[in-house]
């Protein structure tokens, strides 16, 4: 049973963490999440890949540069060191000759990649609707 001093912690959370405001937390967080590298890093961390299993596991920088066309070196550092951050994904450190860096998702990240390959799966299923308005758009204002 909830009691009433949880449900009041529980609805000032609610209202401190309104995205809709300006100056709110929760507001960073959606910009970050809602950037296309993350969403990538988090689905090949997921097992997404082309010929992933569909099964988290850990991947190496060099995998995920490879595997994320178009990502540089720089975003992809940036965007993992954020994402550790943030607490969704782990940066686990081997000694070994050369030094092994593995990444993988935490049991937030998991939780948020969920969302994130629906989001993928959609643009991906729609990317042919949404092209085809947008030429009809494009045609109408040229004309």
């Amino acid at each position: 049973m909830t009691t009433r001093k949880t449900a009041e912690k529980r609805e000032q959370a609610r209202q401190a963490y309104n995205a809709f405001l300006a100056v709110c937390p929760s507001r960073q967080l959606l910009d970050r999440i809602s950037d296309k590298w993350v969403v990538l890093i988090l689905c090949a961390l997921g097992g997404d890949s082309a010929a992933g299993t569909g099964t988290p596991a850990p991947m190496r920088y060099s995998q995920l540069s490879r595997l994320i066309a178009g990502v540089s070196q720089k975003m992809l550092t940036q965007t993992l060191r954020s994402l550790e951050r943030d607490g969704l994904i782990t940066r686990t450190v081997t000694p070994t000759v050369p030094v092994t860096v593995d990444y993988a998702l935490t049991d937030l990240g998991l939780s948020l990649y969920q969302t994130t390959r629906q989001l993928r799966i959609w643009a991906q299923e729609h990317m042919g609707e949404v092209q085809a308005h947008r030429d009809q758009y494009d045609a109408l204002r040229t004309t």
